[in-house]
């Protein structure tokens, strides 16, 4: 229920008591220009009356709306990110779902929908990050157009901006560093192949022996992010890295599986595959026990 709060009350000030209004959301005061208390309170009932007429036809909305669709007393956000969620297919629909995990929004998440003030969207925006801004707007905006709400909780133009922190690329020192501390040789490479071809991981672990064609020296591919078209020469150090990794089916297949497995959950246990990715990679290049303990002993 929607309390009718005045948005003006009275005061009197000065010596000659002469009587005042303080807008309470705004704190502007201006005097009603009377010492009188009866004519104080037709001046004040006359800056109220709009307000109050407002909040009552809101209620009747509300209420007209609550008998017309029952769940909306009960519909909480957590509801609206999983319909929105179920609109959604594939790649997509895993983004949502992993967005809706976010930790900032557990303060609205069993919230009721109708009874969340704007403040309430205002706080989980600063606690999150710029996804959280950019998700929580969808969601929003999803259930205006759904009729869930009665009124944008938010204006359009009232949202803060979106901010994105600044990109770049990683240096060659940088990569050379990464390069130095990793111990496993498939991950080794997967870092040598990202760097030398500029492609995403997603892109490098997805690559197979069919991308490359020797005949042309060429390694071709589908970004996976764009769905553009990539064709690039492949130099001496390219070949030199293709040519150790395996000669049929994926160039790496554990960091495929790996990588599947976080796109569906970001806080999935994959070290069962990596333990399997360094067993099959200590087989196929013969390390011994020995060599084993020395490789692993190294990467902790």
């Amino acid at each position: 229920m929607i309390k009718m709060k005045s948005m003006y009350r009275k005061f009197r000030k000065g010596k000659g008591k002469v009587w005042y209004c303080q807008n309470n959301e705004t704190g502007k005061q201006e005097s009603l220009k009377t010492k009188d208390l009866a004519e104080a309170n037709r001046l004040l009932d006359i800056k109220n009356h709009p307000y109050r007429f407002a909040a009552f036809n809101l209620q009747m909305a509300r209420t007209h709306l609550q008998m017309s669709n029952p769940e909306i007393n009960n519909r909480t956000w957590q509801q609206v990110m999983d319909a929105l969620a179920r609109t959604k297919m594939g790649r997509t629909k895993i983004r949502y779902e992993r967005a809706a995990k976010d930790k900032a929004l557990d303060a609205i998440r069993n919230a009721v929908l109708i009874e969340t003030a704007p403040e309430a969207l205002f706080d989980v925006m600063a606690k999150g990050t710029v996804c959280t801004n950019v998700y929580l707007r969808r969601w929003h905006n999803f259930a205006v157009d759904m009729n869930w709400l009665l009124l944008p909780l938010i204006p359009k133009n009232r949202w803060p901006a979106v901010k994105h922190e600044e990109k770049r690329a990683i240096t060659l020192d940088e990569h050379t560093r990464i390069v130095e501390r990793e111990r496993n040789p498939e991950r080794r490479a997967f870092y040598e192949v990202c760097w030398h071809i500029g492609a995403s991981q997603s892109d490098v672990a997805n690559l197979n022996v069919d991308n490359i064609d020797w005949k042309n020296r060429t390694l071709n591919f589908i970004r996976q992010k764009t769905k553009e078209p990539v064709h690039m020469s492949i130099g001496p150090e390219l070949e030199r890295l293709l040519r150790a990794l395996p000669q049929s089916g994926l160039l790496f297949p554990y960091a495929d599986r790996i990588l599947a497995a976080k796109s569906k959950d970001s806080d999935a246990d994959v070290s069962k595959l990596e333990r399997e990715l360094d067993e099959l990679v200590y087989a196929l290049y013969g390390l011994t026990p020995e060599e084993i303990k020395t490789v692993e002993g190294a990467a902790k």
